[in-house]
């Protein structure tokens, strides 16, 4: 049947609930008559009575009780829309397809993910981890609601918003440690080790590096920055990773982390998503929770480095 409304399915429901045409046209807030006639269109257009109509009273027929039944579900469906809404406006609840880069991923998921689950407890998160190119591709299409990335990354059709800024530290081999600190000149003289491409971690490096004077020989690709850590632990060559991940990856490699002198290289982290998004109120919300975790993993690494600091000096103090 065609052109089936909703105003009818509900209709059908008054008059189901309350068995006679003037009480179902009253809470339906229409004419005894208007109902009648909506309710005989819908029956010639079904090709089917719903009703047996009697002097007294009116009962559904077979057809009537199973078609009841459906009209019930859809309508109560179309409430639970609703209600879904009704929520979605007050507080961040449902699926959140979240794209990330590899190089903040495994340094900033576990604790922005808890933070999540503990403030938004009807949030169903999905994380998609991959390069940005994709993560934009995926964001075009539909497939994501949001991504973190590096910025800026320029599409005109994103918003952009800016979470924290974050330093690149020198990962050498352990001997290298009180050595000077290389400038731009010295590391583009380095056997040089970098993501693989289409990692925008490796373009700012390259950046930094002074790309145009680094010979290709030179420059060692790895997967991940656990690879790259444990091969300059190897002795193999040095990289740059950002500070986030110092903690993780340096903890079993046997290498010395080292701070570049002012303007430290760095890297600014945000959000974007579509400006079409019906949930920019709640994304900017979620942006202020990204931006609380990478705060709190950054005074975890601080206070550690600060220990770090000052044990040597406690060992020496007279008992």
């Amino acid at each position: 049947m065609k052109n089936l409304t909703l105003r009818q399915l509900r209709y059908v429901e008054a008059l189901v609930r309350h068995s006679h045409f003037g009480r179902a046209a009253d809470a339906c807030a229409i004419s005894q008559p208007a109902l009648s006639m909506q309710i005989k269109e819908l029956e010639e257009g079904l090709g089917l009575a719903l009703f047996e109509r009697g002097a007294r009273q009116i009962r559904l027929t077979s057809f009537g009780t199973e078609f009841a039944t459906r009209a019930r579900d859809i309508l109560r469906a179309v409430e639970a829309l609703g209600d879904l809404a009704q929520a979605w406006q007050d507080q961040l609840v449902g699926p959140l397809r979240i794209g990330v880069i590899p190089t903040v991923a495994p340094y900033l998921l576990p604790t922005l993910v808890s933070n999540l689950a503990r403030s938004h407890e009807g949030l169903d998160i999905h994380v998609r981890e991959t390069v940005t190119p994709r993560l934009i591709q995926e964001l075009i299409d539909g497939r994501l609601d949001t991504a973190i990335v590096a910025l800026p990354v320029s599409e005109p059709s994103f918003n952009e918003v800016a979470l924290f800024t974050e330093s690149f530290v020198l990962v050498r081999p352990s001997e290298d440690e009180g050595k000077p600190v290389p400038d731009r000149e010295m590391l583009s003289e380095m056997r040089l080790l970098l993501l693989e491409e289409g990692h925008c971690f490796r373009d700012q490096a390259l950046a930094f590096c002074n790309a145009p004077s680094l010979r290709t020989r030179e420059l060692l690709d790895g997967s991940s920055l656990s690879t790259l850590v444990q091969m300059v632990g190897a002795g193999i060559g040095v990289t740059l990773i950002p500070e986030m991940a110092v903690p993780m990856e340096t903890r079993s490699a046997q290498v010395s982390i080292t701070r570049f002198a002012n303007p430290q290289p760095s890297r600014t982290i945000g959000m974007i998503w579509r400006k079409t998004s019906p949930l920019v109120k709640q994304l900017l919300e979620i942006s202020k929770v990204v931006r609380d975790a990478a705060d709190l993993l950054k005074l975890r690494h601080d206070q550690n480095t600060s220990d770090l600091q000052r044990r040597p000096a406690a060992l020496h103090q007279p008992s």
